[in-house]
């Protein structure tokens, strides 16, 4: 059985940074492309960065250049720097695997950008 559970979401000011983790249980992780999910109040869930086993990224337009998705198969976690954050980027962030299984679903960590 898959487990994941994420943290480091905070509140920060615009412009500030905040690193968020996902520690993955299960011996699937390091060959499974891995994803951060955010929803916001009121819009679907999104995909904002993946991360393929190899190590290959991707990022929708919304956050490329800001955010910078990674992963260390050895500690099964994958992390999502998020730099210059914006009040749009205010959210609750999952990580999950792409595409994803709805059974995998953890508790999410806040992200709340705002002065």
């Amino acid at each position: 059985q898959v487990r994941l559970v994420e943290s480091g979401g905070g509140l920060v000011q615009p412009g500030g940074s905040l690193r968020l983790s996902c520690a993955a249980s299960g011996s699937i992780f390091s060959i499974k492309t891995m994803g951060w999910y955010r929803q916001a109040p009121g819009k679907q869930r999104e995909l904002v960065a993946r991360i393929t086993g190899s190590g290959s990224t991707n990022y929708a337009d919304s956050v490329k250049g800001r955010f910078t998705i990674s992963r260390d198969n050895a500690k099964n976690t994958v992390y999502l720097q998020m730099n210059s954050l914006k009040p749009e980027d205010t959210a609750v962030y999952y990580c999950n695997v792409v595409p994803f299984y709805n059974s995998y679903w953890g508790q999410g960590t806040q992200v709340t950008v705002s002065s």
